[in-house]
């Protein structure tokens, strides 16, 4: 593997180039966020050549920065930082064309075809050998924890799924999660599993090698390496077939609780926990109504109910008037269904803790009351309940239940006891998900607005 990196004026060249296939190219991929906006420019963060383009394969690693007009009324934006592994070939394999970024036809490429790496068994599997190898390529670090090993030989594909990043797996031994939209700073998709590692947390997999960059004296994490956990189960692709079979989900929903548990225990024990006074709960609240109020401007749907759902939030300012105080911790920010792995031999891990990738960093790695994890969750049933036809409120209903009574019994306190925190969360979540499906899945719309309609009473149970 070639241990350079592209010089700026090439660097400057080459995205030239790039420039009006990545333009139309980009705004398609699942995992970009500016869609509906157009690419107005792109700035180089890095530009690394991992394999020279003279030969049969040529790899570069870019980190582009990608300028959009700011959404009306918003804040200037400077734009996302992306992750590309770009490809170079003469003529692209009928195996690889859903891979297809364009045909070059100007600048140091020109004459060549432009494509997805990741799709690419060998530049894939490169990545698996720098990580094996500790490389140090440009800005990129490659790195491992040495008491892992990496076998060499193992073969890469690229999981298909939809995801707001890309996945690769390695010979059902390892997955590495290639982040898509990079931003500086720790990341708490390796920051969490690591300490969780060292807690000796069973979960969560232990991260076996991270790729990080550092341009401009920046940290960026840019990939993780775990055991790939062979014929599991994604937690809502489960949830689905046991609906579809008419089947109980009860006792996976008490089990998936003693996981969330755990986890939290492990998290509260391996970094710092705070008290959350009226200060701090003003403040969270403020953001919640903040968030409805925009959430109503974008869904006029909602206008019927914003009184309601607004009560929730009160009701929770009202107990933090009259002193009442809650721990606040580090949480997995995201958690849903399809963030929890069910292994053959019946145990459950929870992956994905990057958080909601819209909010900023700072944001995600900030203490939060578990109930936030646990609101999610409950989500996460509903919608499987009302993904089914006809819904099935009672299968949710019995999942909510007996997901809160496995984390009562790990953790010693059930969130059920907790009922104004529980409803604030849960109705944050909802009108997120409003905002959400209008957005990118009207047929969708249907589901959250059920939820909206049960929280915007005073007693939603």
């Amino acid at each position: 593997m070639a241990e350079t990196v592209t010089p700026l004026g090439t660097a400057d060249s080459l995205l030239a180039s790039l420039d009006p296939l990545l333009r139309t190219w980009l705004p398609r991929q699942r995992w970009f966020a500016g869609k509906g906006r157009p690419v107005t420019a792109f700035t180089p963060v890095t530009v690394t050549e991992l394999l020279p383009s003279g030969g049969r394969l040529g790899l570069y690693h870019l980190l582009l920065r990608v300028h959009q007009p700011s959404v009306p009324g918003g804040e200037p934006h400077p734009g996302d930082c992306y992750q590309l592994l770009v490809g170079v070939r003469r003529a692209l394999p009928p195996r690889l064309a859903p891979a297809l970024i364009g045909h070059v036809t100007e600048g140091p490429l020109a004459g060549c075809t432009v494509y997805d790496a990741l799709h690419d068994p060998r530049p894939a599997e490169l990545l698996l050998e720098a990580l094996r190898g500790r490389s140090r390529i440009g800005v990129l670090r490659f790195e491992r924890d040495g008491r892992q090993e990496i076998r060499p030989g193992l073969v890469a594909r690229l999981m298909t799924a939809e995801q707001s990043n890309s996945s690769v797996v390695y010979g059902d031994t390892f997955i590495l999660k290639v982040l898509r939209r990079v931003v500086p700073g720790v990341n708490p998709d390796l920051e969490l599993p690591l300490a969780l590692a060292r807690e000796g947390c069973p979960r969560v997999p232990a991260p076996t090698g991270w790729l990080r960059a550092e341009p401009g004296g920046e940290p960026y994490v840019l990939a993780v390496l775990q055991p790939y956990v062979s014929g599991a189960s994604d937690g809502w692709e489960l949830a689905l077939r046991e609906l579809a079979k008419g089947e109980d989900f009860a006792a996976e929903a008490h089990a998936l609780g003693r996981a969330t548990a755990e986890v939290h225990t492990a998290l509260a024990r391996a970094l710092p926990t705070v008290t959350l006074g009226r200060p701090q709960l003003e403040l969270l609240v403020d953001g919640m109504t903040e968030r409805l109020a925009a959430a109503v401007q974008a869904v006029p749907a909602l206008t019927p109910y914003e009184p309601g759902l607004r009560s929730a939030y009160t009701a929770l300012a009202g107990l933090a008037a009259e002193g009442r105080t809650w721990t606040a911790q580090r949480v997995h920010g995201d958690l849903h269904l399809g963030q929890c792995l069910r292994a053959p031999a019946g145990g459950w891990s929870l992956i994905d803790f990057e958080g909601e990738p819209a909010r900023p960093l700072a944001e995600r790695r900030m203490p939060q009351p578990t109930v936030r994890d646990i609101a999610g969750m409950l989500r996460s049933f509903d919608y499987a309940a009302r993904s089914v036809r006809p819904p099935a409120p009672d299968w949710a209903h019995a999942c909510r239940a007996a997901y809160c009574s496995g984390y009562a019994e790990a953790s010693g306190r059930d969130p059920r006891t907790d009922p104004v925190l529980l409803r604030a969360y849960e109705t944050d979540k909802a009108v997120y998900e409003v905002v959400y499906e209008a957005r990118h899945r009207p047929d969708w719309l249907p589901v959250p607005m059920s939820a909206i309609r049960r929280l915007a009473v005073s007693d939603p149970t």
